[in-house]
């Protein structure tokens, strides 16, 4: 990217010390803090409220933070993949987890080991973004996107939430404001994530996130929630929706059974809770209700907002089922007026896209440094702004994030 644009990765992560909520959860729920511990066979897994996590394998825990390890395998992927495939035929049908990632690929055996350089580490994140050319990273969690499927009490996810808010403030409090750190929060108990919210942003959170499910089966836009709405709405800060493990019960992705092997299959489709959440902050009229609430849509790419506008006004316009969204205008109407979405440096259709929805409506994100996106972003990202209008390609390099967030 060229020196003098504003280059800001809006969807980074951070890689959470294993003894975080050890540390700074408060001592009413200590004895029931996340660890990672090791296992009888040696490995490590990760433990929530004393009981071994079900939907994360120790696989995956080791592999959280292998993009540019994945990335030094250079050439030699296709020769992986192809090692893969012929692993998986000799072990056709046999159970072994959603989410086995990386099977036949590991590089390193334990969480800590697996972090790529800056991901654990503040003053490395920032070398990471001066040799990049970035000015800012937002920054979400790890750990915190695995846990939440597995706590169905309300009063403990609240607790593992507040640890680690205050942890994420304290990590990027020292970065120049260049580490922008956003809250965690969890509907489970709405009037206690608004509490947070305001303590959050108080400690110099710039933004919060909620999973793309709720434990009490309420729509993230159920009148329930208005209280988390005006705090984010009063505070100006965004509130997005960032995808998450998600409880198998409450899953589109087991439809389907006898495709637990299916890593690739999973990963394209991990992120299908995320617009069926912000959808139904459309059909409750979340946006009339509140019309300076900044809302941001995360790692589910952006492409898919073209035709979801597209049907959700033609729906809303020309049908008898538009009468029952709870909206003064059409859903493209809120979305040019109080919505972003954030996509992946390898999409292509994002140019002709801010053309249509409007110029400051998206972001880039890298992702760095989970594995499941590939490390050469910024190389991606330049085809991603070719064909932008100047003011298009500022705007999603880093001047829309900065603006939705107030970095500027």
């Amino acid at each position: 990217m060229p020196v003098e644009e504003l280059l800001i990765d809006a969807d980074g992560h951070i890689l959470e010390p294993p003894d975080l909520w050890e540390k700074y959860l408060e001592p009413k729920y200590r004895d029931r803090a996340i660890r990672i511990k090791v296992g009888d066979d040696g490995r490590e897994y990760l433990e929530i409220d004393n009981h071994p996590a079900k939907l994360t394998s120790s696989t995956l825990l080791a592999s959280l933070g292998g993009m540019k390890k994945l990335q030094e395998l250079g050439a030699t992927v296709e020769d992986v993949n192809a090692q893969r495939r012929e692993l998986l035929k000799s072990r056709a049908g046999e159970k072994r987890g959603v989410f086995a990632s990386l099977e036949g690929v590991e590089t390193v055996d334990n969480y800590v080991s697996g972090a790529a350089f800056g991901a654990m580490d503040m003053k490395e994140r920032l070398q990471l973004l001066d040799t990049e050319g970035m000015a800012k990273s937002v920054l979400y969690p790890t750990i915190g996107l695995l846990w939440e499927a597995e706590v169905f009490d309300a009063d403990l996810s609240a607790a593992y939430c507040r640890a680690y808010n205050r942890w994420i403030a304290d990590f990027c409090r020292d970065s120049g404001r260049r580490l922008v750190p956003i809250a965690h929060i969890s509907l489970g108990d709405p009037a206690a994530a608004a509490r947070e919210l305001e303590r959050a942003a108080k400690d110099g959170c710039k933004g919060a996130f909620v999973c793309p499910f709720t434990i009490t089966r309420k729509p993230h836009g159920h009148p329930d929630h208005d209280v988390v709405f005006a705090a984010a709405q009063d505070l100006g800060i965004p509130l997005a929706i960032h995808p998450t493990l998600e409880p198998p019960q409450f899953s589109a992705l087991q439809r389907f059974e006898g495709m637990d092997w299916a890593d690739w299959y999973f990963d394209l489709f991990a992120a299908v809770g995320v617009p069926q959440a912000f959808g139904t902050m459309f059909q409750y009229g979340v946006f009339d209700r509140f019309p300076r609430l900044r809302t941001a849509v995360l790692e589910s790419g952006a492409g898919w907002i073209g035709y979801w506008l597209d049907r959700g006004d033609a729906i809303y316009r020309r049908t008898a089922l538009g009468g029952t969204v709870q909206l003064k205008e059409r859903p493209s109407y809120y979305f040019k007026r109080q919505c972003f979405i954030s996509g992946d440096p390898d999409e292509r259709s994002i140019a002709g896209l801010t053309k249509i929805i409007g110029e400051d409506r998206f972001f880039w994100a890298s992702d760095y440094p989970h594995p499941d996106h590939p490390g050469d972003y910024l190389d991606e990202l330049r085809g991603m702004v070719e064909g932008m209008s100047s003011s298009a390609r500022r705007g999603v390099l880093g001047e829309n994030v900065a603006r939705a967030y107030n970095l500027l």
